[in-house]
């Protein structure tokens, strides 16, 4: 499989063309349809993905601005986006970390920076792989575009 793809650039789209090529025009626009199709939700997965990681950085920076403050300190404390309560820092030391679907767990505020700091860096990696697959299936729905005007070039020349 290596040897396949480490054959340069120029091998594999050789070696899709002639394989679109053979195909029916109903067959380009289905194959074109669905890419399109996936190409979209993965460019919605990407989205979500920034969005999570802009909200784990802004909780990374929370957490360094909370562990500086002293005991006592009085704050507005977020319920919602929009609606704040008044409130007074009790520990610093001890954090709840949403870890999704409303559970909550109780860490020291060192190990709830770590886990910010490890989602960030899985959510990273999960993009960069994702950003891989939807320009592969980019490129796929632009060579079956660009097929198929060409066989509806040729079918129009023909009549």
């Amino acid at each position: 499989m290596a040897s396949r793809g480490g054959g340069g650039g120029g091998g594999a789209v050789g070696g899709r063309i002639p394989e679109l090529e053979k195909m029916s025009v109903e067959q380009l626009k289905a194959i074109k349809e669905q890419t399109d199709l996936e190409v979209n939700l993965l460019q919605d997965s990407l989205t979500n993905i920034r969005t999570a990681t802009t909200r784990l950085d802004l909780a990374s920076i929370a957490l360094q601005d909370l562990s500086i403050r002293p005991q006592g300190k009085k704050m507005l404390v977020p319920l919602t986006a929009s609606l704040y309560v008044p409130g007074t820092l009790d520990d610093a030391e001890k954090v709840l970390v949403d870890v999704g679907t409303g559970y909550f767990i109780e860490k020291t505020m060192e190990e709830g920076k770590d886990y910010c700091e490890r989602k960030i860096n899985l959510l990273k990696s999960n993009y960069d792989q994702l950003l891989e697959v939807a320009s592969k299936k980019k490129s796929i729905a632009d060579e079956a575009g660009m097929v198929l005007q060409a066989k509806l070039k040729q079918l129009s020349a023909a009549s």
